[in-house]
Parts: C-alpha cells; sequence; structure tokens
C-alpha cells in the first residue's frame, strides 16, 4: 500500500486508518466526511486549473512585466517545496495547502517554462502535451484495468524512483564542487545518453501515476477524512510538475541537437 511518491506515503494513508463504511459505492460522495474518487477528481481539476493559470501569469509578468525570471523559479519553487512540505506532516490542512501549493508551483513551471522556451522555440507546448496525453494514457490503463498495481510492480517502481531521486542528489552535491551535473541532469546535456536518461526518468515518472491512482482508490475504499481528497489531489499535482519538468527537460535537449 505504498506509493513511490512520498507524499503519499503519509501515515493516513497506511492501512490502520479510520474507515467509514467501505463497503459503499465509493465513486459518488455518499458521506459529507469521508473521501471518495469523485471528490479528489474534481479537486484535482481545480487545483489544475490553478496551476495554469498560475504559469501563464508567470510567464505575462515576465515578458510584459519585466520581472526577472530567477524570482519567480526561485519564489515559487522554495515556496511550493515548502507548502508541499508542511503538507506532508499536517494534511489536515490540505484545504488550503494545496491550492496555495499549485499557485506558487505554477509560478515556477511557468518562468522555466518562458525561459527555455525563448532559447527552444516549441517546447513548452511539446512538454504539455506529451504530460496531457501520458497522464490521459495512463488514467484510461488503470481505469479500465489493464494496468494492475501489484506488489512486484510497486517495488519496481519505488526502487527507481529512490534511484533517480539518489542520482539527482549526488548530482547536486557534485555540482557545488565542480560546478557540472551527472550526465542527464543538466538541460543543457544533448548527448543520446542524457536523452535516454531523460526517456527513463519520463517512464518512471509515468508509471509513478498508476501507484498514485491507486492510492487514492484506496483512500476513498477505506473511507478517510474528507480533506484528504485535497491532499490527494495536491499528491497528483506533485506527480504531473515532475512528468512536466522532465518532458521539458527531455525536448529542450532534443532541440539542442538540432
Amino acid at each position: 500500500m505504498k506509493s513511490s511518491n512520498p507524499f503519499f506515503n503519509n501515515k493516513t494513508f497506511s492501512p490502520t486508518s479510520r474507515v467509514y463504511g467501505a463497503q459503499e459505492d465509493v465513486n459518488v460522495i455518499t458521506h459529507n466526511e469521508t473521501m471518495t474518487v469523485k471528490g479528489t477528481i474534481n479537486k484535482s481539476m481545480f487545483l489544475f486549473a490553478i496551476l495554469v493559470t498560475s504559469a501563464l501569469l508567470s510567464g505575462y509578468l515576465m515578458l510584459f512585466e519585466g520581472v526577472h525570471p530567477y524570482a519567480l523559479l526561485l519564489g515559487g519553487g522554495i515556496t511550493g517545496f515548502v507548502i508541499a512540505l508542511i503538507a506532508t506532516f499536517k494534511p489536515n490542512y490540505s484545504g488550503v495547502l494545496a491550492p496555495a501549493y499549485s499557485l506558487f508551483e505554477g509560478l515556477f513551471i511557468g518562468g522555466i517554462s518562458i525561459i527555455l522556451e525563448l532559447r527552444y522555440p516549441g517546447v513548452a507546448l511539446k512538454a504539455a502535451g506529451g504530460t496531457l496525453v501520458t497522464f490521459m494514457v495512463c488514467f484510461l490503463l488503470y481505469r479500465f484495468g489493464i494496468v494492475k498495481v501489484t506488489e512486484q510492480f510497486r517495488s519496481v517502481v519505488m526502487a527507481s524512483v529512490l534511484a533517480i531521486g539518489t542520482y539527482y542528489l549526488l548530482s547536486w552535491i557534485v555540482s557545488f564542487f565542480t560546478g557540472s551535473y551527472f550526465v542527464g541532469h543538466s538541460f543543457e546535456d544533448s548527448s543520446l545518453m542524457s536523452i535516454g536518461i531523460s526517456v527513463f526518468i519520463i517512464v518512471v515518472a509515468s508509471l509513478n501515476l498508476f501507484l498514485n491512482f491507486d492510492m487514492i482508490e484506496q483512500g476513498a475504499q477505506r473511507r478517510l477524512p474528507k480533506h484528504m481528497e485535497w491532499y490527494s489531489a495536491m499528491g497528483l499535482m506533485i506527480a504531473v510538475v515532475w512528468l512536466y519538468l522532465e518532458f521539458l527537460k527531455l525536448f529542450a535537449k532534443i532541440s539542442g541537437r538540432d
């Protein structure tokens, strides 16, 4: 019952979490105090709208108001990270924290998208399209039971995410001392090996979505508290942002080879 998304590895998703009427249909809201799949999907759509609107606002501020891109990158990225960290320990405040996360993370991805779009025209639209198509395909595959989340599937994805996180962490540490990143980490690295690493990470990020869908469904079946809809929707936004950034990196690398 663990997801490779650390946001879902919260004790509120544990098997001992409180259960409300688990025999009821979880696809409709039948209890005002319990988490449902439908409620989580609705909140996810709301958070996604905030994320996109904030990203567009970020682009406007940079292009027409002269706001420095790094102010948006650092301000949005750091604030979004802190909010996600707080929500991990205080999920009952997710109703406020989740919209705030989408707002600030939208500023971050909007800023980095504009920077790369000016350098490699078209990459932002390609990344957005790749993310949307991948998300929908994964959702449909899970919804119709074509892909099932088993313990072996979960273990492989978790191990892969842990390996990627370790690789990125070591690359950041090395960059502080040498000024250069490991192969595959930098947007400027357009080697075939670097592109291959990005493709692998995108595959893992996509597989991670299945684990997130499963956690949401399991949480609804156990009738977790209503605020977990916001918490779960926020977890999905984190996964979507990761997937988008990896697509953005991939298309920037490919454009760099032209």
